[in-house]
């Protein structure tokens, strides 16, 4: 679990990165004044050129590789709550980087969020792992039939005589 953890990490550092320059090169062209055609595809032919969200959308690429991975690995319940720890990443940037100033509330709301992600960590180590299968259940030849573990079936009785002397 150490190895997801931290390859989560990893992810959610890319994905920061990545909002960070999406933010960057959007201040950049320009937003939209109002959402229109000709609006939206000069912002869209802009973004298409312009390196800091060309970088941003490769930074989101590889947290996404990262999401992928991890996904073929985990559970969902276990691993995207854990991604919610992506709030907490980019708010650290955002005030690195962007100079923005985060308010009381909003750190409350980060706290919660580390608070509710260890919780959900907790409980993955918390839960019971499956059995691994007996070494008898796997070397059974192909199409034979295995027997339930437990204890033995007994044999099954004669029918009753219904007839009386």
């Amino acid at each position: 679990m150490v190895k997801l953890l931290l390859i989560l990490m990893v992810g959610l550092v890319f994905e920061s990165t990545g909002v960070v320059l999406l933010k960057k090169g959007m201040a950049q062209i320009g937003g939209l004044q109002a959402v229109t055609a000709a609006g939206v595809v000069r912002v869209l032919r802009e973004a298409l050129v312009n390196s800091n969200i060309l970088l941003g959308v490769f930074f989101e690429a590889l947290f996404f590789g990262c999401l992928l991975f991890l996904l073929a690995r985990s559970e969902v319940s276990f691993l995207w709550p854990l991604s919610g720890l992506s709030f907490v990443f980019a708010t650290l940037a955002a005030i690195w980087f962007l100079g923005e100033q985060v308010s009381v509330v909003r750190w409350l709301g980060v706290v919660l969020i580390v608070f509710g992600a260890g919780l959900i960590s907790y409980s993955e180590q918390a839960r019971p792992q499956p059995a691994t299968p007996s070494p008898t259940a796997t070397s059974a030849a192909p199409g034979a039939a295995v027997a339930p573990p437990g204890p033995a079936a007994a044999p099954p009785r004669p029918p009753a005589s219904s007839s009386r002397p």
